[in-house]
């Protein structure tokens, strides 16, 4: 089905405003930024796979992933399928409703053609779902001058953000949870992962 004219493609990004983080001396090309994300890729791609079902009636899930709640009586990340979660653009803040409130982890996701699976940047959480993309936020600037990246590379740049709300409505819980899932899926934008992915558009 092919799309209406005027209406362009939702998660296609236009060329970010330069955010100041790309250091021209850094010699980028689109091979450099295509390995960067296929290095993210082939870490992450096991994640995204979907759970098999062992022969005793229970999920395999990814390793090191059981025994992170070993002291609940409940996994959470038993429920946790990041590609069924809707995708929006990032612009969503914008519309006159929002399509989710309250408590909910949340995703910054980019679906490179060239990759089987998306690459998943960003990891946060948030007590108010509607308002939390507004204004400043520290993985906005890694964004634009990610988009800055691929567009000067001639790389197509499709962001979206997901939204998972089926997570503790206690903060301290969220959060808990926020850092077992930075630990696991390892997304570049997070603070807490940066060096290991030495970022080749940002400036140290």
């Amino acid at each position: 089905m092919g799309t209406p004219p005027g209406q362009g493609n939702l998660f296609e990004q236009p060329l970010a405003e330069s955010s100041g983080l790309i250091d021209p001396s850094l010699p980028l090309s689109a091979e450099l930024l295509r390995g960067w994300q296929e290095r993210i890729h082939q870490f992450q791609a096991p994640l995204f796979a979907p759970p098999l079902e062992s022969q005793a009636g229970h999920r395999d899930e990814p390793t090191g992933q059981q025994h992170l709640f070993a002291s609940d009586n409940t996994n959470p990340l038993s429920n946790f399928q990041p590609l069924q979660l809707r995708p929006l653009a990032l612009s969503f803040w914008r519309w006159p409703n929002s399509p989710h409130q309250g408590a909910a982890i949340y995703l910054v996701m980019d679906r490179p053609k060239e990759l089987d699976h998306p690459i998943l940047l960003y990891i946060g959480e948030t007590k108010a779902a509607d308002r939390r993309w507004k204004g400043e936020h520290d993985c906005k600037a890694y964004l634009a001058s990610y988009q800055e990246a691929c567009m000067g590379t001639g790389l197509c740049c499709s962001t979206s953000i997901r939204f998972w709300a089926d997570v503790p409505q206690d903060t301290r819980s969220r959060r808990r949870l926020e850092q077992t899932l930075i630990r696991l899926w390892q997304p570049p934008f997070n603070k807490e992962t940066r060096a290991r992915w030495s970022t080749p558009f940002h400036a140290d």
